[in-house]
């Protein structure tokens, strides 16, 4: 028979054992609701971010007024040199592409019951993030390319990072390593969507300062923007482990440690996006109508 104090410790066991069971299935519910909000955010900011590169930069060249890429930023567009041009026109193009089939491809009903689509898309995706990763390093060191060497450094880097993981999402994808492939498949998508991040957070950044604070609007230039650049460049791979890790975990606190930074970056990107709809990318688009 077991004594008073073990019979204690076995019904203090069972009963941690029972509690945790259903803390855990809040904690992944919490979290994946956090995923689900997340995704709708960042997904209606790819396809706004997309539709305003149509009307901005398409458009332009559908009418003939390539001149209306440097109100952005200068020498996008240098006449007689049609190669230069063509660099970005290039960029302009596979940016609206891969921000209309980039969240697409890790959506998993879509997996489910259109296949043949996802496999052609993703093949497509794959192949215009390692062209526009080449040309943006190429538009990165461009001369009077805005910004400083630091801010084209982190930018290249990030290239370097979406070829590493469109080859992985090769890789895994040949060798039917479906577990493999779905996770270098989000890591493509957020190296991918670092120059839509940039744009949604500095938006947040000046909604909440309401003027310039930590670097130069002249030159583009400052210790916040190097920051900004590492955060939404570089850090979200690391975020992307952290999510994969809190998944699989069988504890809730990583679960919740986890749904709490992802509500935090979710309610900063969705002001982030309606900000930079309604004071960048709104108003540049109805500006040349």
């Amino acid at each position: 028979m077991l004594s008073g104090s073990d019979a204690k410790a076995n019904t203090f066991v069972v009963m941690r054992i029972y509690l945790q069971k259903p803390v855990h299935i809040w904690a992944t519910t919490i979290f994946h609701w956090m995923v689900v909000s997340w995704f709708v955010v960042f997904f209606l900011g790819q396809w706004v971010f997309a539709a305003y590169i149509f009307l901005r930069y398409w458009q332009s060249i559908f009418l003939g007024q390539f001149e209306r890429w440097n109100i952005t930023a200068p020498d996008l567009y240098i006449k007689g040199a049609p190669l230069r041009s063509a660099i970005f026109g290039l960029h302009a193009a596979i940016a609206a592409v891969v921000s209309l089939i980039g969240p697409l491809q890790v959506i998993p009903a879509l997996r489910r019951y259109a296949p043949r689509f996802h496999r052609i898309s993703g093949r497509m995706y794959v192949y215009f993030a390692c062209a526009i990763s080449l040309d943006g390093i190429a538009l990165a060191w461009r001369p009077r390319a805005i910004g400083g060497k630091i801010d084209h450094l982190i930018v290249s880097i990030n290239a370097l990072i979406i070829l590493i993981c469109a080859l992985f999402t090769i890789r895994t994808a040949k060798k039917r390593d479906i577990s493999a492939h779905n996770r270098w498949a989000v890591h493509l998508l957020l190296a991918m969507s670092g120059v839509w991040l940039f744009r949604v957070f500095l938006m947040l950044w000046l909604t909440i300062y309401a003027r310039p604070v930590g670097f130069d609007p002249e030159t583009f230039t400052g210790p916040f923007l190097t920051i900004l650049g590492i955060l939404v460049y570089i850090f979200p791979q690391v975020l992307i482990w952290g999510y994969f890790r809190s998944k699989g975990s069988r504890s809730a606190g990583p679960i919740l440690q986890f749904s709490l930074l992802l509500l935090l970056i979710t309610v900063g990107m969705a002001i982030g996006v309606f900000a930079a709809t309604m004071r960048m990318w709104l108003p540049r688009i109805v500006q040349y109508q």
